[in-house]
């Protein structure tokens, strides 16, 4: 039978078998752990706070309503929401186990758990239901966000757009010079070291120096794969998710980044819908998905 362990900060699960575990914090809903047969598959800074107001240096953060800089204000004061949102800083709620076998959870976030200042930037009612499924080699996050209809007064009933990125960083424990990422050929992309458009006509993304690119309409059923010395360490599998972003810091000076090396040890390989919005008119809902292999 599966394990779990709920702390005030955090739940622990762990497969039946014993080979599959991995963390999550309550706090949002970051998955902090991966590991199969012991070896872990996420990178974590060494400094990540995990109970500031930003979201955690490492692991999954969830991104949403927004990625990236806000430049657009919701109220009337002008004021606006922090980078990538509110989700990654809010505080979810453990709602438990739907399945042993392959063993899955879910965790829930409303208006009610989003930071007072933060639910008054962005002032609509909303349904998060993140899903974390554990089974042999394989990590799936899901997500499900509604605009809900039923038990809301007519005069806040309102239509809103938003964004959603999970926000991986995977471990690679031979260095990032061995790895490339591939399946992401003949695509535009914005490079966003340069704040320019370009199109991928390589069939590996190799990092030499600091990466940031948004890959768009990509195909989802397509996998994508983080390869070692050509051999895949990690393919990605999405559904509804059309966005990928590549992204290493390289050595840039990163508070929250230890060690200061440690941009050696990760690449992040986003899914996500962000270089476009999706609108949610009340009622409705919106589902996606990714589905991680690992063959460390």
């Amino acid at each position: 039978m599966a394990s779990i362990e709920q702390t005030d900060t955090e739940v622990i699960l762990k497969t039946a078998d014993g080979i599959v575990s991995a963390r999550v914090l309550l706090k949002g809903a970051t998955v902090l752990s991966w590991k199969v047969h012991g070896q872990e598959q996420l990178w974590l800074s060494e400094s990540a706070i995990l109970d500031g107001d930003k979201g955690v240096r490492g692991g999954i953060p969830l991104v949403f309503p927004h990625f990236g800089p806000v430049t657009k204000s919701y109220v009337t004061s002008g004021e606006t929401l922090p980078q990538h949102g509110f989700a990654r800083n809010s505080q979810f709620e453990f709602l438990g186990q739907i399945s042993d076998s392959p063993l899955s959870v879910q965790f829930g976030l409303g208006p009610e758990n989003v930071p007072e200042k933060l639910q008054r930037l962005w002032p609509y009612n909303f349904t998060l239901i993140f899903t974390v499924t554990l089974d042999k080699s394989i990590l799936q996050t899901s997500i499900s966000i509604e605009n809900p209809k039923i038990g809301v007064p007519d005069a806040e009933l309102k239509k809103w757009d938003f964004n959603w990125l999970f926000h991986t960083y995977f471990h690679v424990p031979n260095g990032i010079d061995s790895i490339s990422v591939t399946g992401l050929n003949n695509l535009d992309y914005y490079n966003k070291v340069l704040d320019s458009n370009a199109h991928e006509d390589s069939e590996e993304i190799i990092v030499t120096g600091e990466l940031d690119r948004v890959y768009k309409n990509t195909n989802p059923s397509c996998p994508v794969f983080i390869n070692d010395s050509g051999s895949p360490i990690f393919e990605i599998i999405r559904e509804n998710l059309d966005d990928i972003v590549v992204w290493n810091p390289w050595e840039n000076n990163m508070g929250d980044f230890s060690p200061k090396t440690g941009f050696n040890d990760m690449i992040c390989v986003e899914a996500g819908t962000v270089s476009h919005s999706v609108t949610l008119n009340p009622g409705e809902k919106w589902e996606a998905s990714q589905t991680i292999k690992s063959n460390l």
